[in-house]
């Protein structure tokens, strides 16, 4: 088996403005869209990134463990243009930190289980045995 991709639930309601902020803010281009859900692409990367559309009454308590990540060397910074952003769309957004190197945002009407990370490059460079 291949990886192929990652999925991820949003409110209806907010479901085309989280769209609209992975393809204007961060490049992602629209593999593939359904009534439910749609494929998404950052160029230069090679597993996909799905959301659905999620009716779900109850949110995941524990959806900071769940992210959607970045690396950026300004990731605190990243994140605060991309609240901002998504607050001019009239859905709200909060930063906060795992760390001093580990941001997420998160926007509780809209994501159901998981919030955008961003953190520093250095915490990427996993040594690899192969």
């Amino acid at each position: 088996m291949r990886f192929n991709h990652v999925a991820n639930r949003l409110t209806p309601q907010h479901f085309e403005t989280v769209v609209a902020l992975f393809t204007t803010q961060l490049g992602f281009t629209v593999l593939r869209r359904t009534e439910r859900a749609i494929w998404l692409r950052q160029p230069g990367a090679n597993v996909d990134l799905q959301f659905s559309r999620s009716d779900t009454p109850g949110r995941d308590a524990d959806k900071l463990r769940s992210q959607v990540s970045f690396l950026s060397e300004t990731p605190r910074e990243d994140l605060e243009a991309l609240a901002e952003w998504a607050a001019g769309q009239g859905m709200a957004a909060q930063v906060g930190a795992y760390s001093g190197r580990e941001f997420y945002l998160d926007a509780p009407e809209a994501f159901v289980d998981f919030v955008i990370e961003a953190m520093r490059p250095e915490l990427a460079d996993y040594p690899l045995d192969e």
